[in-house]
């Protein structure tokens, strides 16, 4: 079913709507540059790891032993350690970002006793 489909001509198709806009349209078109490749990075990495375990298991690794690995729930839980990790270290700046505003903020219990006091 899906090798029906011709992906590289379904990815540059545009999505139905109006593009949901945060920053400005520059930083907005470089932030989803940035998270299509820190997306592909990710899959190397995965990848990488795949002909890892293959050749340390194998001593060889062909296309298709690749193509049709299937990690163990142990492979798969330092896989998704990995990619947390490698998603926090990117979204460093951001988070730090949100907790500052956060930090600006006052409890919302203390805007309520303001408004009531006054």
């Amino acid at each position: 079913m899906t090798e029906d489909l011709d992906w590289i001509s379904r990815s540059g198709l545009k999505a139905k709507g109006k593009r949901p806009q945060f920053l400005d349209p520059e930083d907005d078109r470089m932030l989803s540059i940035l998270m299509a490749l820190v997306g592909e990075v990710s899959v190397m990495r995965e990848r990488i790891d795949t002909i890892e375990r293959l050749l340390d298991a194998k001593g060889t690794v062909s296309r298709a032993d690749i193509e049709s690995y299937t990690p163990d729930m142990d492979t798969g839980r330092e896989r998704n350690l990995l990619i947390k990790e490698y998603l926090a270290r990117i979204m460093r700046g951001v988070q730090q970002d949100m907790q500052a505003l956060a930090e600006l903020d006052p409890p919302i219990e203390d805007v309520v006793k303001e408004m009531e006091a006054g």
